[in-house]
């Protein structure tokens, strides 16, 4: 028998369990006035509580859990923990159901008071940065709280030790009161701007976006877990069976158009699977890698196209005006260094955020579309949307996906900008000399210090690196060697 099925109450749909927050206020709110409602069903508390020995005294406290869903996010656990013997509280949030196919890491430029009451769900595997003050929050307890909260709580745990450093560490005293101040100024909003950073490689923390942001503002990336984060949330590769795959050697080529098959690990349950490669020749443009992923243990599936050749010396900026069905045919290759725009439909996507995808302008719009819509609209796997939205905010992202699907559906013309430091992307040409196509333009443009930062090409050693220094028989003798 399952946990959700019990004789006296009947079978519980996840759905029931998960409700959100606001649905159970108002589900609640509707039994307090019904005075006819008496089933056993209403009369369930959405709160459980357990009787648990408290760590702190050893006798008995009481931890209540409730079940929900955080809009805009997916369900989690919240879990609150009192003893009324030593008045110990304790609160911690567990993320609900099953380790995400891929790490995800979140940034937000906090600009304004407001930001700092944006909703922030830390898990146990999350690492916390405040970039400006480099103060790292290791992994630990899961929360659900606001930025404000999050930095509040830091520097009250900093404060808490400064007694003890100033007698045993006098030299770090100075620089955590330093930190300390910094932290005061900015909760009173002195110091805007600075940027919060959150990475958790099991994908369960979450900063929640909004409408009114700028562009830049807010950002989201997922990227596939090394082996350490994998055996650090009890994941084993060892049955993975990663092996080279004998097709490829050193002398070996990759013939265009022909399917290399090579074992993998799946992110989603790190069970063995296989990725499909092929190398696929784009006319006026250079060659590219197709690279698929499919898991038949889980369903898991994953694509991703990679680029070659050398790094250009500058980026390119390739604009296209869609004014008609034919242009939403074209094939469009966006890398994933790639950033994309579109003006008209106040859509920007940051570069990293879909990886690498060769597809149509019409396919490349509807999974942009999928994506937000399922961030946005679908919160959990049971359809629910976020309950805790202002109705200027709801039509706001109805006015938003209208104008989206429009355009998908040829209705509406805009305009596409592909921004790529890396020059790998491309917009298929209509016309015999791809230079002459009226609604395609291309320039060049110098990357800028951050671009080549994050990229890493400013660690790079493009020159003499081949050079190595050789001692000669004189050098050797006048050493005395």
């Amino acid at each position: 028998m399952s946990a959700t099925e019990d004789p006296e109450v009947g079978a519980v749909a996840p759905s029931e369990l998960f409700e959100s927050i606001g649905d159970k206020v108002v589900g609640l709110a509707l039994a307090a006035n019904d005075d006819t409602v008496t089933s056993d069903e209403d009369e369930r508390n959405p709160v459980e509580e357990i009787g648990s020995m408290c760590m702190n005294c050893g006798k008995n406290g009481v931890t209540r859990l409730l079940l929900t869903a955080i809009p805009f996010f997916r369900e989690v656990i919240i879990m609150s923990f009192s003893c009324e013997h030593c008045n110990t509280q304790n609160n911690e949030v567990q993320a609900a159901g099953t380790v995400r196919p891929k790490g995800t890491c979140y940034e937000l430029r906090l600009t304004s008071l407001a930001d700092l009451s944006r909703q922030i769900i830390k898990s146990d595997t999350a690492t916390v940065k405040f970039v400006e003050l480099d103060l790292d929050i290791p992994a630990g307890r899961g929360q659900l709280t606001n930025v404000e909260g999050l930095l509040l709580s830091a520097m009250d745990d900093l404060e808490m030790g400064q007694d003890a450093r100033k007698s045993q560490m006098p030299g770090a005293y100075p620089k955590v009161a330093e930190v300390i101040a910094k932290g005061r100024d900015m909760l009173a909003g002195c110091s805007f701007p600075f940027r919060l950073y959150i990475d958790d490689p099991a994908g369960h923390s979450f900063i929640a976006p909004c409408m009114r942001e700028g562009v830049g503002n807010w950002e989201k990336r997922e990227y596939v877990r090394t082996p350490e984060q994998n055996a650090a949330l009890g994941f084993s590769d060892s049955a993975s069976g990663d092996m080279p795959d004998p097709a490829f050697t050193l002398d070996s080529e990759i013939v265009p158009n022909e399917v290399y098959n090579f074992p993998a690990t799946c992110p989603g349950c790190v069970h063995p699977c296989t990725t499909h490669m092929k190398m696929v020749d784009i006319p006026h443009f250079k060659q590219v890698v197709l690279m698929s992923t499919v898991c038949d243990n889980c369903g898991y599936r994953s694509n991703d196209v990679k680029t070659g050749g050398e790094i250009p010396k500058q980026g390119e900026r390739i604009t296209l005006s869609v004014e008609d069905p034919t242009d939403l045919a074209r094939d469009i290759l966006k890398s994933e260094t790639c950033a994309l725009e579109c003006p008209e439909l106040k859509l920007q996507v940051n570069s990293g955020t879909l990886g690498g995808r060769f597809t149509t302008v019409e396919g490349l719009l509807t999974q942009v579309r999928n994506d937000l819509h399922g961030q946005i609209f679908e919160a959990n796997s049971f359809g629910q949307g976020g309950d805790s939205r202002s109705e200027d905010e709801k039509l706001q992202w109805d006015v938003f996906f209208g104008d989206l699907d429009a355009a998908i559906r040829g209705d509406k013309p805009f305009t596409i900008i592909l921004v790529d430091p890396f020059a790998s992307s491309f917009v298929q040409s209509l016309v015999d000399l791809p230079s002459l196509d009226p609604k395609i333009s291309k320039e060049s443009y110098e990357r800028t210090d951050e671009e080549e930062e994050e990229l890493g090409l400013k660690d790079m050693k493009t020159e003499e690196y081949e050079e190595v220094d050789v001692l000669t028989v004189e050098d050797t003798s006048r050493l005395g060697t």
